[in-house]
């Protein structure tokens, strides 16, 4: 029989949790099952969910199909009306391991995922790709933007105990991982929930004392107003802490941030992205941006248009507005979608631009790269300490090396070793 399969959508942190599936469906005995680990976050990834389990079940009409993800926790009773599906698991039930065991299960296995006080640690075995791994330290989120659902597929925030967080990195870094995400659906809200309320730098901090093996640290998707001073200085000072932040801006003008209930304003995203690089001058910021959210004028999309050169983005994460059943923003005066996607493409045009001026400064530079794999023509392909990919004629998978920055192909580097950096873990 083959090992379960496992269709992942939407953020970082489902794909750390489908890796913690995928152990508890092999230890299971789950052979050939298909889990769709779904995501919410827009009605049109919820559509693409269901898409995807119908035509898992016209390809393996034998298989087992456990759905499970935002978009399962928010409405089970929905995806288990479809034929396809056999079982629904919530979000908090997927990682546990007695979810999996088919013996007298419930078909539906979804609790109240607002009453859920703590996050279990959960420890994985490593990735398929060895070099980079994702570590889970935060769940779920207090805040309530109007345009988001999330809260209800994922609760309320809590946080992983750093003993716990410590304890995956260390046990990842044994086994050959270079390079580790931090992720969570709200970070930066990191220790709110915990004795002492640390900080998000202040754990960051520890565990870099703690692990001194590890190689390389990034953080996933940051809320611009909530950095703490110590985690700016950790930027400032920490060479293992990549100098690369995806920042939740969503919009670049104020009355659309107030209507989407941030609590930033457009001056404090920007004041924050030249004080960072004023810290730290080799930075790169990327940035979720909204186009189209309901009563955005072409005036406030401009405010949103100009943030890509006064914050400095450089990798955009571009999202045409897409109603969400159960939010606030769905009630408000919509924008036409032809517009929204006009947008849209706006947007993306200026991110596309942003990015080939910022790969174009690199060439002549060095630049330390985290070799990930192997390419088709036998070129291997890493990662600068920007994120940049990047091209190379030589190396070893999992080394971390120095390189000289050749030319340009497109969105990817090109590059020459220097000289090994470090070499690959056994």
């Amino acid at each position: 029989m083959s090992a379960p399969r496992i269709l992942t959508f939407g953020c970082r942190l489902n794909a750390y949790e489908s890796e913690v599936m995928r152990g508890h469906a092999e230890a299971a005995g789950l052979d050939g099952a298909i889990i769709v680990n779904t995501c919410a976050v827009t009605g049109e990834a919820e559509r693409q969910a269901r898409q995807a389990i119908r035509k898992a079940r016209r390809e393996n009409p034998q298989a087992q199909i456990i759905v499970t993800g935002c978009a399962a926790q928010i409405d089970p009773e929905g995806f288990a009306a479809m034929d396809e599906v056999d079982r629904v698991i919530g979000n908090e039930e997927k990682l546990r391991a007695e979810s999996f065991l088919s013996e007298d299960a419930p078909r539906v296995l979804v609790n109240d995922i607002m009453a859920v006080t703590e996050t279990a640690p959960q420890l994985i075995d490593g990735f398929a790709e060895r070099t980079r791994a994702f570590v889970q330290v935060q769940q779920g989120c207090d805040h309530r933007c109007t345009f988001c659902i999330i809260p209800y597929g994922r609760g309320n925030s809590r946080s992983v105990p750093l003993g716990e967080v410590v304890r995956q990195v260390r046990a990842l870094v044994e086994q050959g991982t270079a390079e580790v995400v931090l992720t969570g659906v709200d970070i930066t809200s990191y220790g709110g929930d915990l004795p002492g309320r640390p900080a998000l730098g202040q754990m960051l901090r520890r565990l870099l004392a703690q692990v001194p093996d590890l190689q390389r640290l990034r953080l996933s998707s940051l809320d611009a107003i909530e950095l703490d001073p110590d985690l700016t200085r950790l930027i400032a000072e920490e060479p293992r802490l990549m100098p690369h932040l995806h920042l939740s801006l969503q919009a670049g003008d104020d009355m659309i941030l107030k209507r989407m209930k941030r609590r930033h304003s457009r001056s404090e995203a920007v004041e924050l992205c030249r004080e960072l690089r004023e810290l730290r001058p080799d930075i790169v910021f990327g940035a979720d941006l909204i186009a189209g959210f309901p009563t955005e004028t072409e005036a406030m999309f401009e405010n949103s248009l100009k943030l890509v050169e006064d914050c400095g983005l450089t990798y955009l994460h571009v999202f045409p507005y897409s109603a969400r059943q159960g939010t606030p923003a769905a009630k408000m005066p919509q924008v036409p979608v032809a517009v929204r996607k006009h947008r849209a493409a706006r947007l993306r045009a200026a991110g596309d631009a942003a990015l080939t001026r910022f790969l174009d400064s690199q060439i002549g530079r060095t630049a330390s790269v985290l070799i990930e794999k192997q390419e088709a023509d036998g070129r291997l392909l890493g990662r600068s300490e920007t994120f940049a990919p990047v091209l190379l004629q030589s190396g070893a998978i999992g080394a971390v090396i120095d390189v000289t920055i050749g030319g340009r192909d497109g969105d990817t580097l090109i590059a020459t070793p220097l000289h090994h950096k470090l070499s690959p873990a056994a």
